[in-house]
């Protein structure tokens, strides 16, 4: 069983409100629509350079696009 990650992200909301479809952003990082769907649901952590590619594709700030929240 995959143990979901504790990164958070805001891809699809930033990806929806910028007009771009999963299919569209994975292809502009080089990834495929699944890993991108991985990644939203929080199935999956991206890399490090990956998370950096998909901040800048959305043209965000990396702190914009993820975050890892502080332990209770």
């Amino acid at each position: 069983m995959v143990r979901p990650t504790r990164v958070i992200n805001h891809i699809r909301t930033l990806r929806e409100a910028a007009g771009r479809t999963q299919a569209d952003l994975a292809a502009s990082v080089g990834v495929t629509r699944q890993t991108l769907i991985a990644i939203e649901q929080g199935r999956y952590s991206p890399t490090l350079e990956l998370a950096f590619q998909l901040a800048n594709a959305l043209d965000r700030p990396l702190t914009d696009v993820f975050a890892y929240p502080e332990e209770p």
